[in-house]
């Protein structure tokens, strides 16, 4: 039985009420039966006039933004206030003995939060760990992973993908001897897509497998919002021999992961996206648990030793199996608290309903857009969805073009206290998130939208 669009959903919704889909009242009417409706709650919504593109004229200033910036940096967590002051008093009460005791003894705190995040990402507690920032944490993986030989050397993955990802493989080729342009292996969409195809990437896997040494692309793609067949890609690249890593910054608290069963060797993360940690703070990591007693070299640290032997301070490290051993220092309680205040949240709620919500809020999002902005009449300024429709390769974020130059249709929206991002070369990311987000959030959006369409309009004469 074929699943139903999120269009078909809401419009038979609104039908069944007696309202219409594109009127205020459905939006209303969606965030009364919102089963997630007081999470929002427990998160800081900004106010319009403390934004600071916003116009105090046009802003409603009083009023709560509209955040849709989740993909960037999550809302914050109204607890990490509590969690970070504990941290503080307790050092002010005992100095260098807050070390061992709770809440969070900042001597083992990165052993905490296990159980909630290996949840979130399909993974044994034991195998998730959190550590340093997603990049250090993709080069310290690789370093171990990318072992290459003279055939085969390749590291695989997406063209334009977030910068990071691209300088860090293009360094792991260069420290090893190879030439970057060889050695990093990117794949494009075709010809007028914007969006890979699965099929086009298990080709280039399949005929080029045996010189490929690691598969590592993005989960979800940070610049189209595509979600990328994890559990098929992570198969066919282990058929041919290769490891299989994931960057899963957009994907984790987004969408749905299965790690351990995927079969993937290695992931890392950041947790300020849709994990609303922080701006910069502490980042993910996962090492399957086949690899516990991997032999290949890794860089090591005061931290990498169990945890049984660490204060012996022995001359050499009894390290750490799995992904304890890619530890190096001590962990910041501070962050780690920042980490608790929302994962509570997502273990209290459980990844379904969010998923549940989120089918039908970016549903509803992508309903408006079309309806309102579809392209086709040349008297309404055309919007374009490059995020696939197929709800099974996206999760929150939706990435829009416009007919109007992005940046002065952003600064537009700033003015009017809408909080979004845009990403060179033309795209604006639009992401309601489902903990904090509501359907009026998306209709407000859409009504903004028009009078920001309508002033470019205006000012294009």
């Amino acid at each position: 039985m074929q699943t139903p669009k999120p269009n078909e959903v809401l419009q038979s919704f609104a039908a069944k009420h007696g309202v219409d889909v594109l009127n205020r009242e459905f939006a209303e009417l969606m965030d009364s039966l919102d089963p997630l409706r007081g999470c929002r709650e427990r998160f800081a919504v900004p106010k319009r006039g403390t934004l600071p593109g916003a116009d105090p004229v046009v802003a409603e200033v009083d009023k709560e933004c509209i955040y849709l910036c989740g993909n960037s940096l999550g809302l914050k967590p109204v607890k990490a206030d509590l969690y970070i002051q504990q941290q503080l008093d307790k050092w002010a009460k005992m100095g260098v003995e807050m070390h061992f005791e709770e809440p969070l003894p900042a001597a083992k705190c990165d052993s905490y939060l296990r159980e909630e995040l290996g949840r979130l990402v399909g993974a044994d507690p034991s195998s998730v760990c959190l550590m340093n920032g997603l990049t250090v944490n993709l080069h310290l993986l690789l370093l171990s992973f990318y072992q290459p030989t003279q055939t085969r050397f390749k590291i695989l993955l997406e063209g334009h993908a977030f910068p990071s990802d691209r300088y860090a493989m293009r360094s792991q080729a260069e420290l090893r001897g190879f030439d970057p342009n060889e050695a990093v292996l990117e794949i494009h969409p075709r010809e007028g897509e914007s969006t890979l195809r699965t099929e086009d990437i298990l080709k280039v896997i399949k005929e080029q497998g045996s010189s490929i040494a690691v598969v590592c692309l993005s989960g979800v793609q940070y610049y189209t919002g595509q979600k990328f067949d994890m559990e098929t890609i992570t198969k066919a690249a282990r058929e041919e021999g290769c490891l299989v890593g994931w960057d899963i910054a957009h994907a984790v608290g987004n969408v749905r992961l299965e790690l351990d069963k995927w079969g993937v060797d290695f992931a890392c993360w950041c947790t300020y996206k849709y994990l609303n940690s922080g701006p910069g703070c502490i980042g993910g990591a996962y090492v399957n648990k086949r690899h516990e007693r991997r032999e290949a070299p890794h860089l090591k640290g005061w931290w990498s030793n169990k945890e049984s032997t660490r204060f012996q301070m022995r001359d050499g490290c009894d390290t750490a199996p799995g992904v304890d051993g890619f530890r190096l220092c001590n962990p910041p309680p501070i962050l780690v608290a920042l980490v608790k205040a929302s994962l509570e949240i997502f273990d209290e709620v459980g990844m379904e309903k969010i998923l549940d919500k989120q089918f039908l809020l970016t549903g509803y999002l992508e309903l408006l857009l079309k309806a309102h902005f579809s392209i086709g009449d040349t008297d309404v300024p055309s919007t374009t969805v490059i995020t696939p429709e197929d709800v099974t390769e996206r999760g929150s974020q939706l990435s829009l073009e416009f007919s109007y130059p992005l940046h002065q249709v952003h600064k537009e929206l700033q003015k009017r206290g809408v909080v979004c991002d845009v990403r060179l070369p033309n795209a604006m990311r639009i992401t309601p998130a489902p903990l904090y987000n509501s359907f009026q959030d998306v209709h407000q959006f859409i009504t903004i939208l028009q009078d920001v369409f309508s002033i470019c309009k205006t000012e294009a004469a």
